[in-house]
Order: C-alpha cells, then structure tokens, then sequence
C-alpha cells in the first residue's frame, strides 16, 4: 500500500492499496490521518464509513486483491471521496432480495451522503460520493475558539482551576470580546457594526447547521 499527499495548492490526497478485508483497517487509518491534518475530523467516522463501503463493494464485484485507488478532495462546502478500480460494470441498486445481499452499500450512500454515481475512467470505473464538511467548519470554529480563550487568559494571568468553571469561562469570553472591540475603536473602526455583523454571521450559521 502506498500513499501519495499531492503538492498542489489544492489540497487532494491518493492512496493505492490492494482491495482485500485486511487492508480495510490501514485504509481507515489513512483517512482518518489525512483529515485530522487538514481539520476535518468531525467528519472522519463518515468518511471511513463511505470509503469501507466503497472498498468493500470492489472486493465483492471486482475480486479480492483486486488494486484500487482512493481520492479525498475537498470541493467547496463537501468532501469528495472516490474509489476507482480497473472493472467498467456500473454498480446499480436493485430490487428487493437482490439488493440486500449486494447493495446494502449503495444504499448506505444514499443515505449518508449528499450525492453518489460512478464515473467510467480510461482503466476503469470511479465510484463517488460527497459528504457535507459543515459539521467539520463549525468543530474548527470551536476549536480555535478555544485556543483563543486559552491564550487570552494566559496572557492576562487569570487564576482559576486547572479546569475553569463555566462562569469563569463565560466572564472570559465577555473580556476577550470587550477588549478586541476596544482594539477594533483604537484603529478607527466602529464596535456596534462590528457586532451587528458577528451576530448576523453567527446566527446565519447555527440556521443553516
């Protein structure tokens, strides 16, 4: 199994690897890795779902130790994941018996994620799926929030437990706020519009969440 990180400005991560039930474990890992390095494990344990069932189905309709090829690409809002394999038969959800022996994958796409098909390549086939990166951008939001807080009460060396309690972390918050806003005046900007728009954003994001 090897495994390639692309040197483009867009971020875009290859992995190679044998179709087989024992290298399932490592390609997990794999995922799960790449998307901690670019911040978005909120939606690593769907990620690892999407790419297993992916896997699996070249295992099945291809052949075991058959090679294959996954691609991670953020687009835009979504996570793009792709398995390519070297067989040209379109998978199809079937109907009723046939489709709960072999197409409880598919169906799992259908469910999971925000779009699903296949893409005939020059050697092959790709099977595709987007998964929605929203819940990945809020956890990064809260995460550098929380570095912020955290550095701001070292910097002004507030006392207080190792693990603050909420209202001490509340107090915290309103600081950090009051002294950017007293920053944002000294510069020439206005506090109030600064607000205005802070909550507007905030309000539009926990809306489309």
């Amino acid at each position: 199994m090897t495994l390639h990180e692309q040197p483009e400005r867009r971020l875009r991560y290859v992995l190679t690897f044998e179709a087989a039930p024992a290298q399932l474990g490592a390609v997990r890992q794999a995922v799960r890795g790449v998307l901690g390095r670019w911040g978005a494990l909120a939606v690593a344990e769907e990620a690892e779902l999407a790419v297993t069932e992916l896997a699996t189905n070249v295992i099945k309709h291809v052949g075991e130790g058959a090679d294959a090829l996954l691609v991670l690409e953020p687009v835009d809002d979504r996570l793009r994941v792709e398995v390519h394999d070297k067989s040209r038969v379109v998978p199809t959800v079937r109907s009723a018996g046939y489709e709960l022996e072999c197409g409880r994958g598919l169906h799992l796409l259908s469910a999971m994620c925000l779009e699903w098909g296949t893409l005939l390549t020059a050697s092959g086939k790709a099977v595709w799926c987007e998964l929605s990166l929203e819940p990945a951008r809020h956890c990064m939001r809260i995460q550098r929030a929380a570095t912020v807080l955290s550095e701001y009460r070292r910097v002004v060396g507030a006392s207080s437990p190792a693990v603050p309690t909420r209202a001490l972390l509340e107090e915290s918050v309103t600081d950090v706020i009051a002294d950017l806003l007293h920053w944002l005046a000294a510069q020439g900007g206005d506090p109030e519009e600064a607000l205005d728009r802070a909550q507007m954003h905030f309000e539009a994001e926990v809306e489309a969440a």
